[in-house]
């Protein structure tokens, strides 16, 4: 090989080295941050979904690989307020990935980003699975999610500057599928304001918010304790009374509760995706909120042509 070709050889090596660094790894702890991550820098990151729809994510084991994936993170990209305290810690003391510690510019919390709902002023054990931060589960209201992607595309920029033109397209691209996407919802959630719904664990208040619905009851005495004989005879008059279109239930909780108090009562136990990859047909973020709009709308018709 001549001298000209091996130094053109050696910079095409070299110009794809510098592509292959360029990525991010991005290690996202529910799969809701891992689409929104998918979204916001396409090809520019890896990332790795540390857990799925069907999972718990207040209850993961700390596996080794997931210590192995995020000792090469770049990027944690997790709900935060206080939602994986029972497992993150450890993680992040395994890994000795100092850049992906609290306060460092390589760990992002979502919750944080915008305003929170629940937050408690004094929690103790006898509150049961309470956040004192407030509730961690802002994806489920589609404002707010949007506010998260415009603060971690923020950082992805941070860390990645030399890119910071191909975040931005990416990011006013998600901003304007997602507007066209909220004014189709509008319709959805003009149609169950004021509907009144149980639910069986508190993961559903943005999603509540947002539809302007309201919440009656909670099948859980405290967040995180299974229902009592006593409680569940009060949800019983509850839902006699309140009537509810129905119990929602996360694609991740066994809805056997539910399931009993729609024997009873007749409100019906609804399995919502809850998070991307929890239904079938909810295969991305707009996909989700898809999902779980129709089989609401459909629960609030159902109740309506009962009557």
């Amino acid at each position: 090989m001549s001298p000209i070709k091996k130094i053109s050889a050696c910079a095409l090596l070299l110009a794809v080295s510098a592509t292959a660094q360029a990525k991010l790894n991005i290690f996202a702890c529910e799969p809701e941050w891992a689409a929104l991550s998918e979204e916001l820098a396409g090809d520019l990151a890896k990332v790795y979904k540390a857990t799925t729809a069907k999972q718990d994510p207040h209850r993961i084991e700390a596996r080794p690989s997931l210590i192995a994936k995020m000792r090469r993170a770049d990027l944690v990209v997790c709900s935060g307020a206080e939602l994986e305290v029972g497992w993150l810690p450890l993680l992040q003391r395994q890994a000795s990935n100092k850049n992906v510690l609290q306060g460092r510019d390589g760990y992002f919390e979502a919750a944080m980003q915008v305003e929170r709902l629940e937050i408690k002023e004094q929690v103790d054990r006898s509150m049961g699975d309470v956040h004192g931060e407030g509730n961690p589960h802002v994806h489920l209201d589609p404002r707010r999610l949007l506010q998260v992607a415009e603060k971690l595309s923020l950082r992805l920029q941070q860390l990645n500057p030399e890119h910071t033109g191909q975040y931005q397209a990416k990011l006013v691209d998600f901003q304007q599928r997602w507007a066209n996407a909220m004014l189709g919802w509008g319709k959805d959630t003009a149609r169950l304001k004021g509907k009144k719904v149980l639910v069986q664990h508190k993961n559903w208040s943005y999603l509540i918010d947002w539809l302007g619905m309201h919440e009656v009851g909670d099948l859980e005495p405290k967040p995180g304790l299974p229902p009592t004989a006593g409680h569940l005879a009060k949800v019983i008059r509850i839902a006699k009374h309140e009537q509810p279109i129905a119990t929602l239930v996360a694609a991740y909780q066994t809805p056997k509760s539910a399931k009993w108090l729609a024997e009873k009562t007749g409100v019906p136990a609804l399995h919502l995706a809850y998070t991307v990859g929890g239904a079938d047909n909810a295969d991305s973020l707009i996909a989700l909120y898809d999902s779980m709009l129709q089989k609401l709308l459909k629960a609030a018709a159902e109740q309506s042509d009962a009557k």
